[in-house]
Protein backbone atom coordinates (compact mmCIF):
# COMPACT_ATOMS: atom_id res chain seq x y z
CA UNK A 1 0.00 0.00 0.00
CA UNK A 2 1.03 3.57 -0.56
CA UNK A 3 -0.30 5.47 2.30
CA UNK A 4 1.80 7.41 4.80
CA UNK A 5 3.10 5.20 7.71
CA UNK A 6 3.08 8.66 9.88
CA UNK A 7 -0.25 9.53 11.74
CA UNK A 8 -2.81 10.16 9.18
CA UNK A 9 -4.29 13.98 8.59
CA UNK A 10 -7.59 12.69 8.01
CA UNK A 11 -9.99 9.60 9.30
CA UNK A 12 -13.05 9.14 7.60
CA UNK A 13 -15.39 6.65 10.07
CA UNK A 14 -18.00 4.12 8.85
CA UNK A 15 -21.37 5.30 10.15
CA UNK A 16 -23.80 2.29 11.04
CA UNK A 17 -21.47 -0.98 13.21
CA UNK A 18 -18.43 1.83 13.64
CA UNK A 19 -19.77 4.80 15.17
CA UNK A 20 -23.18 4.07 16.12
CA UNK A 21 -24.91 0.68 17.33
CA UNK A 22 -28.05 0.10 15.30
CA UNK A 23 -29.32 -2.07 18.44
CA UNK A 24 -31.82 -3.75 16.20
CA UNK A 25 -33.02 -0.06 14.61
CA UNK A 26 -32.32 -1.61 11.19
CA UNK A 27 -32.40 -5.66 11.24
CA UNK A 28 -35.67 -4.96 12.70
CA UNK A 29 -36.92 -2.54 10.23
CA UNK A 30 -35.52 -5.07 7.65
CA UNK A 31 -37.81 -7.56 8.89
CA UNK A 32 -41.32 -5.41 9.39
CA UNK A 33 -40.32 -4.05 5.75
CA UNK A 34 -40.41 -7.99 4.32
CA UNK A 35 -42.71 -9.31 6.30
CA UNK A 36 -45.48 -6.05 5.56
CA UNK A 37 -44.51 -6.80 1.39
CA UNK A 38 -45.59 -10.77 2.33
CA UNK A 39 -42.04 -11.74 2.15
CA UNK A 40 -40.09 -14.25 4.26
CA UNK A 41 -38.26 -13.27 6.84
CA UNK A 42 -34.75 -14.63 7.10
CA UNK A 43 -32.55 -15.45 9.90
CA UNK A 44 -30.71 -12.86 12.34
CA UNK A 45 -27.52 -13.91 11.51
CA UNK A 46 -28.85 -13.04 7.51
CA UNK A 47 -30.41 -9.60 8.30
CA UNK A 48 -27.23 -8.67 10.47
CA UNK A 49 -25.14 -9.07 7.31
CA UNK A 50 -27.52 -6.47 5.90
CA UNK A 51 -26.00 -3.76 7.85
CA UNK A 52 -23.16 -2.13 5.84
CA UNK A 53 -23.78 -2.86 1.71
CA UNK A 54 -26.40 -0.20 0.50
CA UNK A 55 -29.41 -1.37 1.21
CA UNK A 56 -31.16 -2.13 -2.35
CA UNK A 57 -28.13 -4.33 -3.21
CA UNK A 58 -28.50 -6.31 -0.04
CA UNK A 59 -32.20 -7.16 -0.45
CA UNK A 60 -31.64 -8.32 -3.87
CA UNK A 61 -28.49 -10.22 -3.27
CA UNK A 62 -28.72 -11.32 0.62
CA UNK A 63 -32.16 -11.29 1.32
CA UNK A 64 -32.65 -12.57 -2.38
CA UNK A 65 -36.11 -9.73 -2.56
CA UNK A 66 -37.24 -10.01 -6.54
CA UNK A 67 -36.21 -6.91 -8.62
CA UNK A 68 -39.54 -5.65 -8.39
CA UNK A 69 -40.30 -5.89 -4.78
CA UNK A 70 -37.33 -3.73 -3.96
CA UNK A 71 -38.81 0.04 -4.31
CA UNK A 72 -41.86 -0.93 -1.85
CA UNK A 73 -39.13 -2.98 0.77
CA UNK A 74 -37.53 0.30 0.80
CA UNK A 75 -40.17 2.64 1.46
CA UNK A 76 -41.54 0.00 4.20
CA UNK A 77 -37.94 0.02 5.57
CA UNK A 78 -37.52 3.56 5.63
CA UNK A 79 -40.54 4.73 7.41
CA UNK A 80 -40.34 2.03 9.94
CA UNK A 81 -36.64 3.15 10.80
CA UNK A 82 -37.11 6.86 10.85
CA UNK A 83 -40.29 6.66 13.47
CA UNK A 84 -38.81 3.56 15.71
CA UNK A 85 -35.36 2.56 14.17
CA UNK A 86 -33.47 5.27 14.66
CA UNK A 87 -34.76 5.85 18.40
CA UNK A 88 -33.03 2.93 19.28
CA UNK A 89 -29.71 3.33 17.90
CA UNK A 90 -26.78 4.31 20.52
CA UNK A 91 -22.65 5.43 20.36
CA UNK A 92 -20.74 2.74 20.94
CA UNK A 93 -18.79 3.80 24.36
CA UNK A 94 -15.58 5.63 23.33
CA UNK A 95 -16.72 6.84 20.05
CA UNK A 96 -16.67 10.31 21.48
CA UNK A 97 -13.82 10.64 23.66
CA UNK A 98 -11.82 9.17 20.01
CA UNK A 99 -13.59 11.63 18.08
CA UNK A 100 -11.97 14.27 20.96
CA UNK A 101 -8.40 12.73 20.92
CA UNK A 102 -8.37 13.21 17.14
CA UNK A 103 -9.48 16.51 17.51
CA UNK A 104 -6.94 17.35 20.34
CA UNK A 105 -4.59 16.25 17.88
CA UNK A 106 -5.24 18.13 14.74
CA UNK A 107 -6.77 15.12 12.80
CA UNK A 108 -9.65 16.05 10.57
CA UNK A 109 -12.58 13.62 10.50
CA UNK A 110 -15.60 12.98 8.07
CA UNK A 111 -17.91 9.97 7.78
CA UNK A 112 -18.38 8.02 4.75
CA UNK A 113 -21.50 5.78 4.96
CA UNK A 114 -23.54 3.67 1.73
CA UNK A 115 -26.65 5.54 4.41
CA UNK A 116 -28.53 7.60 2.66
CA UNK A 117 -27.12 11.16 3.31
CA UNK A 118 -29.79 13.44 4.64
CA UNK A 119 -30.62 10.17 6.78
CA UNK A 120 -27.11 9.94 7.86
CA UNK A 121 -27.18 13.60 8.90
CA UNK A 122 -30.11 12.61 10.99
CA UNK A 123 -28.92 9.90 12.86
CA UNK A 124 -25.83 11.70 14.04
CA UNK A 125 -27.79 15.30 14.57
CA UNK A 126 -30.23 12.87 17.01
CA UNK A 127 -26.87 11.71 18.68
CA UNK A 128 -25.01 15.23 19.32
CA UNK A 129 -22.51 13.89 16.85
CA UNK A 130 -22.75 15.72 13.44
CA UNK A 131 -20.91 19.05 14.42
CA UNK A 132 -17.83 16.78 15.30
CA UNK A 133 -17.50 16.12 11.30
CA UNK A 134 -16.33 18.32 8.50
CA UNK A 135 -18.16 16.39 6.25
CA UNK A 136 -20.68 13.27 6.07
CA UNK A 137 -20.54 12.17 2.96
CA UNK A 138 -23.70 9.64 2.17
CA UNK A 139 -25.55 7.98 -1.25
CA UNK A 140 -27.94 9.06 -3.42
CA UNK A 141 -31.61 10.12 -0.76
CA UNK A 142 -33.04 7.49 -3.42
CA UNK A 143 -31.54 4.26 -1.84
CA UNK A 144 -31.75 2.57 -5.80
CA UNK A 145 -29.42 5.08 -6.60
CA UNK A 146 -26.55 3.99 -4.57
CA UNK A 147 -22.66 5.08 -5.58
CA UNK A 148 -22.35 1.55 -6.65
CA UNK A 149 -24.22 -1.95 -7.34
CA UNK A 150 -21.41 -3.59 -5.74
CA UNK A 151 -21.66 -2.18 -2.94
CA UNK A 152 -18.47 -0.01 -3.24
CA UNK A 153 -17.66 2.86 -1.11
CA UNK A 154 -14.66 4.17 -3.03
CA UNK A 155 -16.32 7.18 -4.30
CA UNK A 156 -17.79 7.79 -1.11
CA UNK A 157 -13.75 7.75 0.07
CA UNK A 158 -12.33 10.00 -2.90
CA UNK A 159 -15.51 12.48 -2.24
CA UNK A 160 -14.36 12.93 1.42
CA UNK A 161 -10.89 13.60 0.26
CA UNK A 162 -11.79 16.18 -1.80
CA UNK A 163 -14.25 17.68 0.20
CA UNK A 164 -11.28 18.02 2.76
CA UNK A 165 -8.49 18.79 0.24
CA UNK A 166 -6.78 16.00 1.94
CA UNK A 167 -4.58 12.76 -0.20
CA UNK A 168 -6.19 9.64 0.61
CA UNK A 169 -2.64 8.15 1.26
CA UNK A 170 -2.39 10.70 4.31
CA UNK A 171 -5.29 9.12 5.44
CA UNK A 172 -7.15 6.35 6.92
CA UNK A 173 -10.29 4.63 6.78
CA UNK A 174 -12.29 2.85 9.81
CA UNK A 175 -14.95 0.67 9.24
CA UNK A 176 -16.93 -2.77 10.51
CA UNK A 177 -17.17 -4.24 7.12
CA UNK A 178 -15.13 -5.47 4.48
CA UNK A 179 -17.04 -2.15 2.11
CA UNK A 180 -14.71 0.48 4.51
CA UNK A 181 -11.85 -1.82 3.92
CA UNK A 182 -12.10 -2.57 -0.02
CA UNK A 183 -12.64 1.24 -0.48
CA UNK A 184 -9.10 2.10 1.82
CA UNK A 185 -7.09 -0.50 -0.16
CA UNK A 186 -8.53 0.71 -3.47
CA UNK A 187 -7.52 4.53 -2.74
CA UNK A 188 -4.20 3.65 -1.16
CA UNK A 189 -6.00 4.86 2.55
CA UNK A 190 -5.07 3.19 5.36
CA UNK A 191 -7.22 0.51 6.47
CA UNK A 192 -8.41 -0.03 9.98
CA UNK A 193 -11.11 -2.69 10.80
CA UNK A 194 -13.51 -1.81 13.84
CA UNK A 195 -13.81 -5.14 15.32
CA UNK A 196 -17.19 -4.38 17.27
CA UNK A 197 -19.17 -3.86 14.48
CA UNK A 198 -20.66 -6.69 11.99
CA UNK A 199 -18.09 -8.40 10.29
CA UNK A 200 -17.64 -11.94 9.79
CA UNK A 201 -15.06 -14.29 11.16
CA UNK A 202 -11.78 -12.46 9.46
CA UNK A 203 -13.82 -10.45 6.87
CA UNK A 204 -11.72 -7.61 7.60
CA UNK A 205 -8.07 -9.14 7.31
CA UNK A 206 -8.98 -10.83 4.05
CA UNK A 207 -10.19 -7.86 2.52
CA UNK A 208 -6.61 -6.09 3.37
CA UNK A 209 -7.00 -4.48 6.68
CA UNK A 210 -3.99 -3.18 7.73
CA UNK A 211 -4.85 -3.99 11.51
CA UNK A 212 -8.45 -4.75 13.05
CA UNK A 213 -8.84 -2.74 16.78
CA UNK A 214 -10.87 -4.59 19.21
CA UNK A 215 -12.27 -1.13 21.02
CA UNK A 216 -12.71 2.60 20.09
CA UNK A 217 -9.79 2.96 22.72
CA UNK A 218 -7.72 0.56 21.06
CA UNK A 219 -8.66 2.96 17.89
CA UNK A 220 -7.18 5.69 19.11
CA UNK A 221 -4.51 4.75 20.19
CA UNK A 222 -3.63 3.11 16.63
CA UNK A 223 -4.85 6.12 15.13
CA UNK A 224 -2.05 8.28 17.57
CA UNK A 225 0.16 6.00 18.18
CA UNK A 226 3.43 8.04 17.31
CA UNK A 227 1.95 11.17 19.32
CA UNK A 228 1.43 8.39 22.38
CA UNK A 229 4.77 7.30 22.10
Amino acid sequence: MSHSAANPVAVFFDLDGTLVDPAGGITGGIAHALEANGLAVPEESVLSSLVGPPLSMGLRSIAGVPEGQVPAVIESYRGWYETHGMAQSTVYPGIPEVLDALAASGVRVAVTTAKPQALAVRLLSLHGLAARFEAIVGTSNNELEAHAASGSKEALVRSACQLLSVEASRSAVVGDRHFDILAAVATGARAIGAGWGFAVGDELLEAGADVVVDSPWHLAHTLLKEDAA
